[in-house]
């Protein structure tokens, strides 16, 4: 790598980014920011994004070491991509090569194409992995990845129905992940006011809406759970306050039914989400639209398509798949100068469709939303389930509390056993436990043991809800 062909090639590619941010400063019409972008026929589609991918890739060769060492192992250069379609040859990249990588190359590691120098003149933010699934991997956001995550998500944020007159309060963390600072600049790129609630208890929150009267609450679907019980415990009905919105990110909920319904049911408030993760530049990859369900429907989330290329592979052999078949999540990122990725492996199952939404986008959406991250399976006794059909068991119990958690053991036998520790008013009623239990087996096929406690005895989430915890092997 020359530094003349480096700089040359990130040139390129950052007038390619701006040559493709139509309608920057505000929306062109009422219901969606960009027509000529969201509303874009397949073909127009596909060719943006071939477009964007022809630029990329001779970026992240010349600038990114991992990234140029894995054109090397596998024979090819920059000339053998030229349209989406040649994607599929190249190999999935997984989050265990990003550990290797920042392992042998620390503190940054070498996927990024963000040098000391760089970061020294236009550097914005570090963001770093969560971490769930090993070393979190840092990366090192730039003033042009701020421009251009601020102006997806106003996008986003546009299609949820956020407009004039509305105030949102951010009740997360603004730690070293992405999901606050996501909605912050995108509020700021909307003109619409906010309130940081980072450091607060939930008592001091549930001041906050009571006293300032925000009509959109940012958090986690847990956190939205857990506020809502706060606020009943000193008297006041969160369904009748100004909240009327509340955009979740960070935990699965659109996709379980039950689980959606409750929190909307408690709030009076329409749920909405933000869907993506760090690594492949921390704009909204998945939002909701105005065009929700009706009863009995199933809910789907938008896919931002002339800023990142969505598809599913097979779980095992991490094929290709084409639409309409349930895999794992794989993002190619277009839109990023710090962190555009080839085809890594967000790995969150999702079934996508082409067909046009009856908001009018024809951009790609995730049926059933996004639910199951591969991380989090668990395998109980060669039976492989997810945690969000167990919540989904949970939730069907009428009289179920908010929070549970599903405890593996592993026996004096050496037998892995699972019990699901739950709440429940009528807790002493042995018939609880065993329609929780049913409720598993009917979706998941194996017998678990159920402990039903009273009300308010579980820890309550304040942030990413830890539902799983793992004793075996202890």
């Amino acid at each position: 790598m020359t530094q003349e062909r480096a700089e040359a090639t990130r040139n390129t590619w950052l007038a390619t980014l701006e040559n493709f941010r139509r309608d920057p400063a505000r929306p062109a019409s009422a219901d969606i920011w960009s027509p000529s972008l969201e509303c874009a026929s397949r073909d127009e589609i596909g060719a943006i994004q071939s477009e964007k991918l022809r630029a990329v890739v001779p970026f992240l060769y010349e600038n990114s070491p991992f990234y140029r060492a894995r054109f090397e192992r596998l024979g090819q250069t920059p000339a053998d991509y030229s349209s989406i379609e040649d994607l599929e040859k190249w190999p999935v990249v997984d989050k265990s090569e990003m550990m290797a990588d920042v392992t042998n190359s620390p503190p940054w590691g070498g996927y990024t194409t963000v040098t000391d120098e760089i970061w020294s003149q236009r550097g914005w933010m570090l963001f770093s992995s969560s971490g769930s699934t090993g070393a979190p991997r840092p990366f090192r956001y730039t003033h042009v990845d701020r421009v251009q995550w601020a102006w997806a998500n106003a996008r986003g944020m546009h299609a949820m129905g956020f407009r004039k007159g509305e105030s949102a309060f951010i009740m997360s963390g603004y730690g070293p992940h992405v999901f606050a600072w996501g909605v912050q600049v995108a509020l700021e790129t909307l003109d619409l006011p906010c309130i940081p609630g980072g450091g607060m208890d939930a008592r001091a929150r549930a001041n906050v809406i009571l006293r300032f009267k925000p009509t959109i609450l940012v958090c986690t679907p847990s956190y939205a759970l857990h506020l809502a019980r706060v606020m009943q415990s000193i008297g006041y009905d969160p369904a009748e306050t100004s909240v009327h919105t509340i955009l979740i990110g960070g935990e699965p909920a659109m996709g379980i039914d039950a689980t959606r319904k409750r929190i909307e049911g408690l709030w009076n408030a329409r749920l909405v989400e933000f869907y993506g993760c760090t690594e492949v530049s921390p704009h909204v990859g998945g939002y909701s639209c105005l065009a929700a369900p009706k009863s009995g429907e199933t809910v789907s989330t938008h896919v931002m398509e002339d800023i990142q290329i969505w598809e599913t592979v097979d779980p095992d052999t991490r094929a290709s798949q084409k639409p309409g078949e349930r895999g794992l999540t794989v993002c190619t990122s277009l839109n990023s100068e710090s962190s555009p990725q080839l085809r890594f492996l967000v790995g969150d199952y999702a079934t996508f469709t082409q067909e046009r939404c009856a908001c009018g986008r024809t951009h790609a959406r995730a049926i059933g939303s996004f639910a199951g991250r591969s991380d989090d399976l668990i395998n109980l006794r060669g039976i492989k389930m997810y945690p969000t059909q167990i919540e989904e068991a949970v939730r069907a119990v009428p009289g179920i509390g908010d929070e549970y958690e599903i405890v593996l053991m592993r026996d004096t036998a050496g037998l892995d056993t699972m019990t699901i520790v739950c709440e429940h008013a009528d807790h002493a009623n042995g018939t609880v436990a065993q329609k929780i239990s049913d409720e598993v087996r009917l979706r998941c096929e194996i017998r678990v043991d159920v402990t039903v406690n009273p009300l308010d005895t579980l820890p309550k989430t304040e942030f990413k809800a830890k539902r799983v915890r793992d004793m075996r092997g202890r």
